[in-house]
């Protein structure tokens, strides 16, 4: 699953004294939500080159490198490598923005987002820390930002994905919390503030499905083909979407 996502207007005070870097960070994010990564990333190259240490430089490197590494070749161990070099390059990113500006709620929801692919590579149950720290990166950026959706769902895809294994197993690492409801609640918030985006009701109707609430998801996934394209997965996304409405409607 490929995460976004989302270009966000947040901007530091930093940005707002520097019109050149605004200028960045708009052609940045014009770049990025035409799924042009590369594009993006050398523009914020630059950007992270004459004002280091800007957190929305920062947290949009993060962005972008998640999104290159989503796409590279996993056939062959080598590939995993690289692969994984770059979740923990996203990582780094996320993290220095974190740290360059600790009230900046994108910068947590990145960190979250690097921290969870590193999590899903590594698995999940063998890095129990590190899911913990998404939890908390997400509920940070929620507390800075009551509105932001891709916080909502990354939340809620750590508790599903978590839910997937009985509790008895979970228990002794203090993955316990994790629940196939607040699954459902989260990805429900990130649908409310965010109702366009076709991996938030994808992932709202397989919750669904789980909890044998059948019809709610078949309402998620009717909408879906009439969703505009967001993100550079979404044709498959809606195939997918396709497929298990046929599915449900067969049963």
């Amino acid at each position: 699953m490929k995460y976004l996502l989302l270009a966000f207007a947040a901007i530091s005070i930093a940005a707002f004294s520097s019109p050149a870097l605004q200028d960045m960070l708009k052609q940045s994010d014009e770049l990025f939500n035409k799924f042009d990564n590369e594009g993006a990333l050398q523009v914020l190259l630059k950007a992270d080159t004459s004002f280091p240490h800007d957190a929305d430089v920062l947290w949009r490197l993060a962005r972008v490198e998640t999104h290159i590494a989503d796409h590279m070749p996993r056939a062959t161990d080598a590939e995993k490598n690289a692969e994984l070099k770059v979740y923990q390059l996203a990582f780094d990113y996320a993290d220095s923005a974190v740290k360059s500006d600790p009230k900046n709620s994108m910068a947590y929801t990145y960190r979250a987002v690097a921290g969870g692919k590193i999590a899903l590579f590594k698995g999940v149950f063998s890095v129990g820390s590190i899911v913990k720290q998404v939890r908390n990166d997400c509920e940070s950026a929620i507390a800075l930002d009551p509105d932001n959706a891709i916080a909502y769902y990354v939340l809620g895809r750590t508790h599903a994905k978590l839910s997937e294994k009985p509790l008895m197993f979970r228990w002794p690492l203090g993955l316990a919390w994790g629940n196939l409801g607040d699954a459902i609640k989260f990805y429900k918030k990130a649908v409310s503030l965010d109702p366009n985006f076709v991996m938030f009701r994808l992932d709202l109707a397989k919750a669904y499905i789980r909890d044998n609430e059948d019809e709610k998801a078949k309402e998620q996934l009717a909408v879906i083909p009439s969703l505009p394209k967001r993100d550079e997965d979404d044709d498959s996304l809606k195939a997918e979407a396709s497929t298990l409405l046929a599915h449900l409607e067969k049963k």
